[in-house]
């Protein structure tokens, strides 16, 4: 019974020497792998420097994916992702003379891919905010002017108070009603001549009346709510 405990421990203790062999081994190997990785970088930035198109085209094949995906995460957005993809190869050509071959590249892809997708988030909101200032001014223009409205057909409605019945008829016809003179002359019983003096004389006790009251008459006239012309 002690032998075999003995061999099982042995047998064990030779499993983990051959397990950290092993792992040692793996991990030599990665390093390896990422120093060559590293070693390619460098090779493809050098010829990145004389213009070298291929260089380029190898860069984008190795690094375009994993670029997209992380792009992609942040802006939640397809379209947008492939267009600012684009945009971080436009600027590895654009800067390839200033990009350092003893650091790797994927590094620098990734920090202006990041770079551009944080800028990209940052203009949509902006853009949020500004439509949604824009939404509200609308809905505040349009507050004005109802208010405005609302002032004038007061005003109007005080002033045609003030006239004789039948300057008030002509006026209500005329210009409410939009009534041409023949028609009102026909239905006042009035002549046609008569129409156009009782309107003009209408409008200008208006005008008159709206002038007395300054408490509206500014707002009303500046925004330039007064329809009737003599």
């Amino acid at each position: 019974m002690t032998n075999w405990n003995t061999k099982g421990i042995l047998a064990v203790t030779e499993l983990f020497s051959v397990a950290q062999a092993l792992c040692y081994i793996y991990f030599q190997l990665l390093n390896l792998l990422l120093q060559l990785e590293n070693y390619n970088d460098k090779e493809l930035i050098k010829r990145l420097h004389h213009d070298d198109m291929n260089a380029f085209d190898t860069i984008y094949l190795k690094y375009h994916q994993p670029l997209y995906s992380n792009i992609l995460k942040l802006s939640k957005d397809a379209d947008a992702s492939k267009d600012l993809l684009q945009e971080v190869f436009i600027t590895l050509w654009e800067k390839r003379l200033t990009i350092d071959e003893n650091k790797p590249v994927a590094n620098w892809l990734f920090t202006v891919s990041y770079n551009k997708a944080v800028n990209y988030l940052k203009q949509v909101l902006l853009e949020s905010v500004r439509l949604k200032d824009f939404n509200e001014k609308i809905e505040t223009d349009e507050e004005k002017e109802t208010c405005l409205r609302e002032i004038r057909l007061c005003m109007i409605e005080n002033a045609v108070k003030n006239l004789s019945p039948q300057k008030s008829r002509v006026f209500n016809l005329c210009k409410l009603q939009g009534k041409t003179y023949d028609e009102t002359a026909k239905e006042l019983n009035i002549s046609k001549h008569t129409v156009k003096e009782y309107l003009v004389e209408a409008i200008i006790n208006i005008k008159d009346y709206i002038k007395q009251h300054p408490e509206s008459s500014t707002a009303f006239f500046c925004a330039g709510l007064f329809p009737f012309s003599m």
